[in-house]
């Protein structure tokens, strides 16, 4: 093992040298210094000196570029050799040492192909993604042969495991975004920071958008990582070398914000671009190693808790099927309802079917990512109460582990399919609900606030925004008003649904409102925020210039739902609580599908 471990370092330390070579390719503009593959020029050795097309000193840099590619192909084909020759009975290292092989080639290939498309911008991004994929290959087989090859069935993933995951996630999306920047050459479109232009609010164009979307992601992303150390810093019992990995890795994010910064008032100087990347990395692999040693961790049988759920034996359609109710189906239709008439209102008519198609797998695939990581951080409280004590994870249908990885690919393909089919601003809008719904509102809000339903249905009014991004690659203030009626019309339908519950969530001693300041208050808060959702619907009719369609619908159906919300506030007081809530609750599913169905039919319409 000591021999693995020791080439993995080498491997580790030769790749992150690669990276930094290939950062000063790209600053340097050397990365055509060699314009054909795998030769340079046509020959073994390039060129040493300048003639007519020949730029010596960048047709070298691309040469030891390329170099020491090679010679970490080699290093890969030594770990491969290793694993399968001394650590007999180590599977899990073996099939990582075949997949990084696999990777090592892939990435061979994207060079190649990054040469040969003259450094487009796909192919940049395409080759940097892989780069780093393989890097945090690399720090999970570290972290990994520090582990007895048998470990137990993580028992629960509480936050310190779920929160660096998805940090890990995040950091991996804004590096994808900086490299972006990077292809497209508009790291100094704007002069100035952290302003651009004089404005945090840039117009949205297709030039400025990859700019624009990185120092958005960057603040975003900011907040993820430090929310994901506040979480785990929290949490009792959790990981020390998880906790110094996410600390080490905040500051070493403050840093590079400054170096942006600095990136821009030198005018990207070569030393800068290099430092840029160099701590980027470094961010990636501190999040990889806090989130593989929480996940490692969490398996371990000396730090497992009790009470693991037997495994139900289980037919494949019975799995099948428990793995498509992790994902709350029903909560993934309802969210994609106000998606489609989104996309009708940008478009002012229907956009290509494929587009449509496209956003509501990618979006489907984002609300199911999100709704598994509540399903496994909640799986305690989920046990306590009867309308979720059926779900897969409390009855043991699914093992805490699988759903892990079920909802990380899950995250991850979002990203990746929204990105690919439709534009860059709605896989990060979606990867931003995914993040809030998970971090803010799951492991921190929800069991510490009753308004946690306010501030958490921020990532279920985010679907409008994503089908609107889908469309226009930007964000208006029309988007934002669809934002506002989906936020403002999650708490009356929660709160409804928590007054038939609210037995169920004082057992589990989740502070819903209901619980906490009792039915009569509750009431109270609702008719308020249907005040302000009637009000946003109006004002969404006079800012979009809606028809009359909408606006009947928004004043016939919002007079209904102030009028049973009213009604619900003397039904609390009497002996009609249950069955109020209950209608006012089928009421706002209703509601809000009329509402959009309304917004799709006036945007189709002829004006």
């Amino acid at each position: 093992m000591k021999s693995f471990r020791a080439t993995l370092r080498i491997l580790l330390g030769a790749t992150i040298g690669l990276v930094v070579i290939g950062v000063i390719v790209r600053a340097t503009e050397s990365g055509m210094g060699c314009p054909d593959w795998p030769l340079c020029y046509g020959q073994i050795i390039p060129p040493t000196t300048d003639s007519g097309d020949v730029i010596a000193y960048k047709a070298w840099l691309e040469w030891i570029h390329r170099a020491i590619a090679a010679v970490i192909g080699l290093i890969v084909l030594a770990v491969v050799f290793i694993a399968l020759r001394n650590l007999k009975g180590r599977r899990s290292l073996q099939g990582a040492s075949i997949a990084l092989l696999a990777l090592v080639l892939f990435q061979a290939w994207l060079g190649r192909q990054t040469v040969l498309e003259s450094n487009s911008g796909a192919s940049v991004t395409a080759h940097l993604a892989s780069a780093m994929a393989f890097v945090g290959l690399q720090i999970w087989m570290l972290a990994r042969s520090g582990y007895d090859e048998t470990l137990a069935g993580i028992r629960r993933a509480s936050g310190s495991v779920v929160a660096p995951i998805v940090a890990a996630g995040a950091i991996y999306a804004l590096l994808l975004f900086g490299s972006n920047v990077t292809g497209t050459d508009t790291g100094l479109l704007y002069p100035d920071w952290p302003l651009m232009g004089g404005t945090l609010f840039p117009p949205i164009t297709e030039l400025s958008t990859p700019m624009i979307l990185h120092r958005y992601a960057t603040a975003i992303v900011a907040l993820i990582l430090i929310s994901a150390l506040w979480i785990v810093r929290r949490e009792q019992g959790s990981p020390a070398h998880v906790r110094q990995l996410l600390t080490y890795a905040t500051v070493v994010f403050a840093v590079q914000c400054v170096i942006g910064a600095v990136q821009i008032f030198t005018k990207l100087a070569p030393w800068t671009q290099t430092l840029h990347v160099a701590l980027a990395t470094m961010i990636w692999i501190l999040t990889v190693a806090a989130a593989s040693i929480a996940l490692l961790e969490g398996r371990s049988a000396g730090r497992s808790l009790a009470g693991e759920v037997e495994r139900v034996p289980q037919t494949r359609r019975e799995t099948l099927v428990a793995y498509i109710a992790l994902t709350k189906p029903r909560i993934v239709e309802l969210l994609l309802i106000t998606t489609v008439p989104a996309m009708l209102l940008a478009a002012q008519g229907f956009p290509p079917l494929t587009l449509i198609a496209a956003t509501l797998v990618g979006g489907s695939l984002s609300a199911a990512s999100a709704n598994v990581f509540n399903c496994i951080i909640d799986a305690d409280i989920d046990a306590q109460m009867a309308r979720t004590a059926a779900r897969p994870l409390v009855t043991g249908r699914i093992s805490v582990g699988a759903a892990l990885l079920f909802a990380s690919t899950l995250g991850v393909a979002s990203f990746i399919f929204l990105a690919l089919t439709t534009t860059i601003m709605a896989a990060f809008i979606s990867l931003l609900a995914i993040a809030f719904y998970v971090l803010i509102y799951t492991l921190i809000l929800k069991r510490s606030t009753p308004q946690n339903i306010v501030i958490g249905g921020a990532a279920g009014a985010l679907p409008p925004v994503i089908g609107w991004a889908a469309v226009t690659g930007d964000i208006s203030l029309v988007p934002v008003l669809l934002f506002a009626l989906v936020f403002y019309w999650t708490p009356p339908h929660f709160w409804a649904l928590a007054l038939r519950i609210g037995s169920d969530y004082a057992a589990a001693g989740v502070p819903m409102l209901p619980v906490t300041a009792g039915p009569a208050e509750t009431a109270r808060q609702i008719w308020l925020y249907t005040i302000l959702l009637v009000a946003m619907s109006l004002m969404l009719w006079a800012v979009a210039g809606m028809g009359l369609v909408y606006l009947a619908v928004a004043v016939i159906g919002g007079g209904i739902f102030l009028l049973r919300a009213w009604r619900l506030r003397s039904d609390v007081l009497g002996d009609g609580l249950l069955r109020g809530a209950t209608r006012l609750y089928r009421f706002s599913i209703s509601y809000l599908t009329l509402i959009f169905a309304a917004i799709a039919i006036d945007s189709i319409l002829p004006r």
